[in-house]
């Protein structure tokens, strides 16, 4: 018993909703002999049904579901009309197309993708750090506007790998090859961010500790920053 409560707190609810549970639908279904184009309508429905529990629970109807909800009542659409299993299995690809593209959009405005995504994904005090880090810090501005490109180029390329898999795998191995892609593109995002920040900062005397940017021998950065070179 006190072993099991932890475990299923470890469970994140998200994921089995927008993840597990559309696997299991398509899946199940196609060893009963259903059809692959049934199974994934049934799988989309699944999604579409997460999203709705989403605005429901939480009462209020956010950007993501919208985007979510949208794509699927769009590519069902089409989908019915050309009665394609294929063009079901391209709508995963639309998110992170979408992600790529709004990511080095925001390279030409002030504030680039991975500064306004600190700003809300970190705690109030967190999120202040790293907007004067923005403020201060010339290669930080550097930093976070070449790691949003860094993000745009490899989520596009995710879009683009995941319509070439939809358009020439086989359709029952595609579904399950989609979430694995989501865990290897985030993987290899993390990864260069990690070890190009690390050595960009290093290289202008800086390092990051926590949020907040500190000199390299860990004394804290002065007003005027460090420029790039």
């Amino acid at each position: 018993m006190t072993t099991a409560a932890p475990a299923a707190k470890a469970v994140n609810p998200k994921l089995v909703l927008h993840v597990v549970a559309p696997l299991v639908a398509f899946y199940g279904l196609r060893a009963l002999g259903v059809g692959a184009f049934a199974a994934l309508l049934a799988g989309a429905a699944v999604s579409a049904a997460a999203a709705l529990h989403g605005i429901v629970t939480q009462r209020r109807v956010g950007g993501v579901q919208i985007f979510v909800l949208a794509t699927m009542a769009l590519t069902v659409l089409f989908a019915l009309v050309s009665g394609d299993a294929r063009l079901m299995l391209v709508r995963n690809s639309w998110g992170t197309a979408a992600l790529g593209a709004w990511a080095l959009i925001t390279l030409i405005g002030k504030r680039p993708f991975l500064l306004s995504t600190g700003a809300i994904a970190f705690p109030e005090d967190k999120a202040a750090t790293w907007e004067r880090n923005w403020t201060r810090y010339p290669a930080f501005r550097t930093l976070l506007r070449r790691c949003t490109a860094i993000w745009g180029a490899l989520f596009l390329l995710d879009a683009a790998l995941r319509v070439g898999m939809a358009l020439t795998l086989p359709i029952d191995l595609v579904p399950a090859l989609d979430d694995v892609l989501v865990a290897v593109t985030v993987a290899a995002i993390l990864i260069v961010q990690r070890c190009y920040g690390r050595s960009f900062l290093r290289r202008h005397g800086l390092r990051l500790r926590g949020a907040e940017i500190v000199l390299a021998d860990g004394s804290a950065g002065t007003s005027g920053g460090a420029g790039v070179a």
